[in-house]
């Protein structure tokens, strides 16, 4: 989906450059799962302009009509994207190291900011574009009744806008972490880090990644590792923190090359429509299989049929929500979504 992306150096942009120690490579991980206040951010980019929207569109036209009936389209456009601009800079403190322990412990987070680097930060944002709104500036002078308000606005979004897209978007994660997984799996830390090309470069010690914007920018991790994110709503390039003493964390695209067919609310109600499409042995024993990610190959071999036969049961199992497809360079990997794990676990235990 979307443009093909060029090979790192064919674009003449400026690089962020990563710089590792042999500490950094043995603290380096991904995330476990999507991180709720980066997701929450880059959603709010994807609202606010067409680029990279449609990679979203199963969750873009939904999310804007439950806002404005649920009349929190006003809060979102006048709270939370004049301090989450879709722009170079964004700030830091809305994307707290603690949201690796969950959303509540982020919002808290954001609430206990120390007042100085909550005004610096939004004192950047108002440098730029069209500056601060009324209530941003009254946030950034510290009223508390602001803080209170952020906070409430953020919990409001992310109810009406992201938890209904939730498990759709965790079996992305979870099929990218599969993904991963395999790359450390076939060489270590190394082949995680050479399985992101041509989205970034690897050539120990440095990782490069194109990162747009005036000048180069140079990275060094002193021995504290490198945390990678991936998001579902980040667009074309990664994502890092513009605080380079912050922990250091990475956030990168995951949607280029998933293959979606199906529709957003069918997990939730095309249980009689799923069954129906999984009738048959050879079916459920693809289904059995995937829940160990396996490729397309991979799949005819264990259940002796072949691949144009394993190719048609994923696309039913596809176009059912119980996998999803991903491209991993030369193969298709399939992985279980929420709804066929969920389906696969009552066939166990029937």
């Amino acid at each position: 989906m979307g443009e093909p992306r060029p090979a790192i150096a064919e674009i003449q942009t400026p690089m962020l450059r990563i710089h590792f120690t042999d500490a950094d490579l043995a603290r380096t991980s991904v995330a476990a799962g999507a991180d709720p206040m980066w997701e929450l951010v880059l959603s709010l980019h994807r609202l606010q302009n067409r680029r990279g929207r449609t990679l979203v569109d199963c969750w873009y036209a939904s999310a804007r009509e439950r806002l404005a009936s649920t009349g929190l389209t006003p809060d979102v456009k006048n709270r939370l994207i004049p301090i989450a601009p879709q722009s170079m800079y964004f700030p830091d403190f809305l994307t707290p190291d603690e949201g690796r322990h969950g959303f509540e412990a982020a919002v808290e987070a954001i609430e206990g900011l120390p007042r100085k680097e909550l005004d610096a930060q939004l004192g950047i944002v108002a440098t730029m574009g069209d500056g601060l709104g009324a209530w941003a500036r009254s946030l950034a002078d510290g009223d508390r009744r602001a803080r209170r308000e952020l906070a409430e606005s953020l919990r409001d979004y992310r109810r009406v806008a992201l938890e209904p897209f939730w498990n759709d978007l965790h079996a992305d994660v979870d099929a990218d972490r599969v993904r991963r997984s395999r790359d450390v799996l076939n060489g270590g830390v190394h082949g995680l880090l050479h399985g992101f090309e041509p989205l970034m470069r690897w050539e120990q010690p440095v990782l490069s990644v194109v990162y747009p914007g005036g000048e180069d920018i140079d990275l060094y991790l002193r021995g504290r590792g490198l945390r990678l994110i991936p998001s579902y709503f980040c667009w074309k390039y990664p994502v890092a923190l513009a605080d380079p003493e912050l922990p250091p964390v990475l956030v990168y695209p995951m949607h280029n090359g998933v293959y979606r067919t199906r529709k957003e609310n069918l997990l939730s109600s095309g249980e009689e429509r799923i069954l129906g499409n999984l009738l048959g042995a050879t079916r459920a024993a693809a289904l059995t299989a995937v829940a160990d990610g396996v490729t397309t190959n991979e799949l005819a071999a264990r259940l002796h049929i072949s691949p144009a036969a394993a190719s048609h049961h994923t696309r039913v199992l596809r176009e059912s929500g119980l996998i999803v497809s991903t491209r991993d360079r030369n193969h298709v990997l399939h992985t279980l979504t929420t709804a066929g794990a969920e389906l696969l676990g009552a066939g166990r235990r029937g």
